[in-house]
């Protein structure tokens, strides 16, 4: 398979912190890529290079062939990326349908004058809008909740609305901030299986921020690990598990042979 997305040497400061340090990546189509690392590695904001949230200060962007870095966020989200937030973002005063036609707003056509004079463009396009939504509030499992206002949505309900916003604009990769923080057990294993489907049923390449290693280790055909900025592993998730710069930048110096007298001592036993 080739690449959907590449990062070469992407590097962004803010002042004197380097917090992307030369990060090169490359997602291949339809896979499930995970980015970890401890708090302050840097995963999100190298999210928000990728989706035009920042601009990098060096390195590039490549998506579906072509470079985007410093394009504005309404120009990626049409070329086809869309995101969710570590902090879910909802319109709380707009119900869950109305969150949904708000994410399909970069695939619509129609001019503010079409809007002002009620044009049958606008009109077909409204149509179109409200059935999508509710065909995503079906896919998601919200149909119920069509009519009830963000904020009064469950807290499992409100990251399964964000996730339906974001696949609204029809992207080729979703990129998903912690999707299953703040969970219980089962509602993890359902977020679990659910991002599992977005990719098998839609097509969709996916890239998630994690910190539940279950999670990571469960979904991922390929997992980057950032510390401080710079990457300092890649690979599936067994390799991963094995790396001994990972272990450390998780559990400290020392923790790899820790690590590893205690796998001697269960093959042992």
């Amino acid at each position: 398979m080739s690449a959907i997305l590449e990062t070469q040497q992407l590097s962004k400061f803010f002042g004197g912190l380097t917090a992307v340090d030369r990060v090169d990546l490359s997602v291949e189509e339809h896979s499930i890529a995970s980015i970890i690392g401890p708090n302050g590695a840097g995963k999100t904001t190298l999210f928000n290079c990728i989706s035009g949230f920042y601009i990098p200060e060096k390195g590039s962007v490549i998506f579906d062939g072509k470079p985007i870095q410093g394009l504005p966020t309404n120009k990626i989200a049409e070329l086809g990326i869309s995101r969710t937030y570590q902090n879910i973002r909802l319109f709380a005063n707009m119900t869950a349908l109305e969150n949904i036609m708000v994410g399909r707003h970069s695939r619509m056509k129609s001019s503010w004058v079409d809007a002002i004079v009620n044009s049958p463009r606008a009109r077909r396009e409204e149509k179109e809008t409200i059935q999508e939504g509710q065909r995503l509030l079906a896919y998601v499992g919200l149909s119920e909740l069509s009519d009830n206002l963000g904020r009064n949505l469950p807290y499992g309900a409100q990251r399964r609305l964000e996730i339906a916003r974001a696949l609204a604009s029809k992207p080729k990769l979703l990129l998903l901030d912690e999707p299953t923080a703040g969970m219980n057990p089962q509602e993890t294993e359902e977020m679990t299986t659910f991002i599992r489907n977005l990719r098998d049923d839609l097509g969709l390449t996916i890239i998630l921020i994690e910190h539940d290693m279950r999670v990571v280790m469960n979904i991922s055909d390929q997992i980057s690990v950032l510390d401080y900025g710079q990457k300092i592993a890649e690979g599936n998730p067994a390799e991963i598990q094995a790396n001994p710069r990972v272990i450390e930048a998780y559990l400290g110096p020392g923790a790899t042979a820790i690590s590893e007298k205690l796998r001697r001592k269960r093959t042992a036993q």
